[in-house]
Formats: structure tokens, sequence, C-alpha cells
């Protein structure tokens, strides 16, 4: 029979053991306030820069997304399912090693961190496009607003009268404060640098292809999915955060939480609907009704009560500022669970 180690350890055995502890529980913490910080530094810096101007990340890959797709494309969603997963699968793990290198080095990995965090928010852009259309529209240029609106929202804008053009900037102002600004920070307080970058190659490969268009209405299902199922959470933090902050921007946060709860499930996106559900609440506009798509026209459902007012551009520049109080908030959320999760 084997002879069992002893359960009473030497003096010096026993002392290089609670070293050995403390000096884990020291490289856990700076891992722990690595991430926090650079959730932090990433937010500061899309705050204040914005996007970057040149050689953005997650456009160059858009362009590699592209040129596979034109090589594995099949009427199939097994085969767009495949596509999807490899792309996202391959940038995870690609962000996964290069944080797992720095894992020793805090400062360097904060670096990183803030680095992947600010290429993947987009609020400082999201409410500069918002604005541009609500600043033509108060101006009178509706023919400049609807040139800017692709820019913001996927809808056609010809034709589209003013409230119909503010209608549009909040409700995507609404939509992507899950996408641009909460996602990224849950999945970065989640799994680090990978779960940002794998978030954001989600939603890229969901705006590319995730789509009803002829093209891609099988071979994109699997890239829509994915992007639904990770934005769930964040759809519903940022709602829930969109309600408590609704008396920021002059609103009511009683209304705010009953709208999201009465219309948020009515949207055909399980997550579009309860940002804009709770933003129509908050802002007390409406929202909803009909939008086209190229030779495809959709009827969404009326958000918020049907006496409220078109929305406005003042409404527009409201909207931009609940977005980015949501995403400050979600921000300190996100670098107070990075510390509580590693």
């Amino acid at each position: 029979m084997a002879e069992r180690l002893p359960l009473v350890r030497s003096a010096p055995t026993a002392a290089r053991g609670r070293w050995l502890l403390r000096a884990g529980g020291a490289r856990g913490g700076r891992g722990r306030g690595a991430v926090a910080l650079g959730l932090l530094a990433g937010a500061l810096a899309d705050a204040a820069f914005g996007d970057p101007r040149r050689g953005h990340p997650v456009a160059g890959f858009g362009r590699v997304a592209a040129a596979l797709e034109t090589r594995v494309w099949r009427p199939s969603r097994l085969a767009g399912t495949g596509y999807a997963l490899a792309l996202v699968g391959a940038v995870g793990v690609g962000a996964f090693l290069a944080d797992s290198r720095l894992r020793a080095r805090p400062a360097a990995r904060t670096l990183l961190v803030g680095a992947v965090t600010w290429t993947a928010l987009g609020g400082r852009s999201l409410a500069r496009a918002a604005l541009d259309v609500a600043g033509a529209v108060q101006a009178g240029d509706l023919e400049t607003a609807r040139r800017l609106l692709p820019a913001l929202a996927g809808r056609d804008p010809d034709g589209l009268d003013g409230p119909e053009l503010c209608r549009a900037a909040v409700e995507s102002v609404a939509e992507n404060t899950a996408d641009a600004v909460v996602g990224p920070l849950l999945w970065g307080a989640i799994a680090g640098p990978a779960g940002i970058a794998a978030y954001r190659a989600a939603n890229t490969l969901d705006a590319m292809v995730g789509h009803r268009s002829r093209r891609h209405r099988h071979f994109g299902w699997g890239a829509a999915r994915l992007d639904d199922v990770l934005t769930w959470p964040a759809a519903r933090i940022g709602a829930c955060l969109a309600c408590a902050l609704a008396p920021a921007v002059h609103g009511d946060r009683g209304l705010a939480w009953s709208t999201m709860r009465r219309d948020g499930a009515a949207h055909p996106s399980p997550n579009a609907g309860r940002l804009e559900a709770a933003f129509a609440g908050a802002l007390g506009v409406r929202l909803g009704g009909r939008n086209r798509y190229g030779e495809r026209v959709e009827e969404r459902p009326v958000l918020g009560a049907g006496s409220a007012a078109r929305a406005t551009p003042a409404d527009v520049a409201r909207a931009a500022r609940l977005s980015a109080l949501v995403g400050a908030a979600a921000t300190g959320l996100a670098a107070a669970g990075a510390l509580a999760l590693r």
C-alpha cells in the first residue's frame, strides 16, 4: 500500500505554502484589476475619441469575412452557421491567446483590454451619427438627413419626413445601445478580451449577413441566432438601466418600465424591442410603424402610448444622452463585475 503523505507540514513547508497562497492572491488581484482598468480605459477612450479613424480592426475583420463569404456561400443554414462559428471562434481564440501571454504582466494586459474595448465600443460614433441626422432635420434639410441616415439605420430613407427620420434615429440609438455599448462591456467583464472580441465579431457578422435578404435568408440564419443569444443579456441590462436613468433626460421611470414590460416583446427582434420600448417610455415618444428595406416592407408594432408624440430632433438628442448614461452605468457595473468574477 502506498504511504500517505503526512497531514501536518513541517514549518518550512508550511511557510512556503503560505507564501505561494499570498503570491497567487496578489497575481489574481492584479489580473482582476487589469481587466477592470482596461474596461474603464477603453470606455474613456471611446467617449473621448470615438472609433479609430484608420486601421479599425472591425473594418479589417469585415473585409476578411466578406472575402470568405464569397468563397463558402451556399443557400444553406448549415454552411452559414459553420461560417459564423469559424470566424467568431478564430477571433475569440486569437484574443484569448494574446491575453494568456500577458497574464503575468498586468500593465500590458490592461493596455490589451483597453485597446480591445475601445475598438469594440461605438457609443461616441453612434451618438454623433444620430445627432448629425437630428441637426439636418432641425435645419429643415431633409435631403441631407436622408443621405446621413444609412450610416445609422438600415431602412430605406427615401420619402421619410422629419418625424420619421427622427424615429429611425431614436430606434437605432436604442437598439445599438446593446450592440455597441452594453454588450462588449458585459462580455469583457465575463470573459476578458476574448469575450469582447468574439462578441464584436458575432455582432459584425449579424450586420453583414444576418438580415433577411434573398441571398442571406438561409446563409445568415446562424449569424443572426448567435448574435441574438449573445446580446440577450445585454439588451435586458441596458433596458433596465434606461428605465432607471429616465429622470436624467426628463423622463418618467415608471412609464419607461411599464412600456418596456408591455411593448418590448411585441417587437420582431428578441433584443431590440426591449431597448426601443424602454427608450420610447423614457422619452415619452411613439416608436414603431412601417419600415422599408429595399423591396421589403415591415409593419412594426407601436412602442409607447398611442397618444405619445412623434419623435423630434430634441428627442434624438435626449436619446443620445440616455444612451451615453446607460453606457457610463454599464461601464461601472462591468468593471465591478470583472473584479468580482476573477
